[in-house]
C-alpha cells in the first residue's frame, strides 16, 4: 500500500501580493529555492509587476532595442528578454516537481494547457507552438513562460497578458523573436468586463491547483519574509 501523496495531504499555498518590484520577488524566488527541504509546502506567487525587462540565462543584448527608462535585470530564468507590467499576470511555480514525479517538459505543457483552458473560459481560442514555448492566439502571443530548475524544484513561471501596456513590448525582440506582435485579452475581448483582472486570475490559480493535483490551497497576501 503506498502513502497518500504529498500534494493531497498538504495544501498549495498562494501568495498574492498584488503589484510588487520585481528585484525584491525575483531574490526572494531564490532564497525560498534554497532553503526549501523535503517538507516544505509548495507555492503558486500570483502578482503584477512595476514595468521591467528581464533577460534570460540566454538573453542577448540585440534583442534590447530602445529600453529606455524601463530597468532592464538579469534573471537566472530560461529564455530571452521579456517585459512585465501592470495588467498583466505574473505566476511563479515553486514547485517541487521531483516530489511530484514530474519532468520539464511535463511542468511546461501543464503550464500552457492551463492557459489554454482559462481563456477558452473567456472565448478565445489559444494554443501553444512546439518551437516556440509560450501561447498565442492567431499568431499573436499571448503568454510567455520563463523555468528555471534547482534540486528538483522549480521557480520562476508565466506571464499573461491581460490588460496591460502592449507598447514596451516594440522596445525589444519578446523572447528574441523580431516583429513579433504581442496581443492581450482585453485587445481581443470586444466587451471586456470591468473585474477581467480579477476573474482571469481566479481562473488560473484554479487550472493550475487542479493539475498540479492540489485538492486544498491556503492564501497568502505576502511573500515569505527574507
Amino acid at each position: 500500500m503506498t502513502d497518500t501523496p504529498f500534494n493531497s495531504r498538504h495544501p498549495l499555498v498562494v501568495r498574492t501580493p498584488g503589484l510588487v518590484d520585481y528585484n525584491s520577488t525575483f531574490a526572494a524566488m531564490q532564497q525560498f529555492t534554497e532553503r526549501r527541504d523535503a517538507n516544505s509546502l509548495d507555492e503558486l506567487w500570483v502578482l503584477q509587476h512595476q514595468p521591467v525587462f528581464t533577460q534570460g540565462r540566454a538573453g542577448k543584448p540585440e534583442h534590447l532595442l530602445a529600453t529606455g527608462d524601463i530597468p532592464v535585470v538579469q534573471a537566472d530564468r530560461g529564455g530571452q528578454v521579456t517585459y512585465h507590467g501592470p495588467g498583466q499576470l505574473v505566476i511563479y511555480l515553486l514547485i517541487d516537481i521531483k516530489r511530484l514525479a514530474m519532468n520539464v517538459r511535463e511542468l511546461v505543457d501543464l503550464i500552457e494547457q492551463s492557459i489554454v483552458s482559462t481563456l477558452a473560459g473567456f472565448g478565445i481560442a489559444a494554443a501553444p507552438k512546439a518551437d516556440a514555448p509560450g501561447v498565442y492566439v492567431q499568431g499573436d502571443k499571448i503568454a510567455s513562460l520563463g523555468l528555471r530548475i534547482r534540486r528538483g524544484c522549480s521557480f520562476h513561471g508565466l506571464a499573461l497578458n491581460i490588460d496591460n501596456d502592449l507598447s514596451p513590448f516594440q522596445r525589444i525582440n519578446p523572447c528574441g523573436y523580431a516583429g513579433m506582435k504581442m496581443t492581450s485579452v482585453s485587445a481581443i475581448l470586444e466587451e471586456a468586463p470591468a473585474d477581467l483582472f480579477a476573474r482571469v486570475e481566479q481562473q488560473m490559480i484554479e487550472e493550475l491547483s487542479q493539475r498540479l493535483g492540489y485538492p486544498q490551497r491556503c492564501t497568502e497576501k505576502t511573500l515569505p519574509s527574507q
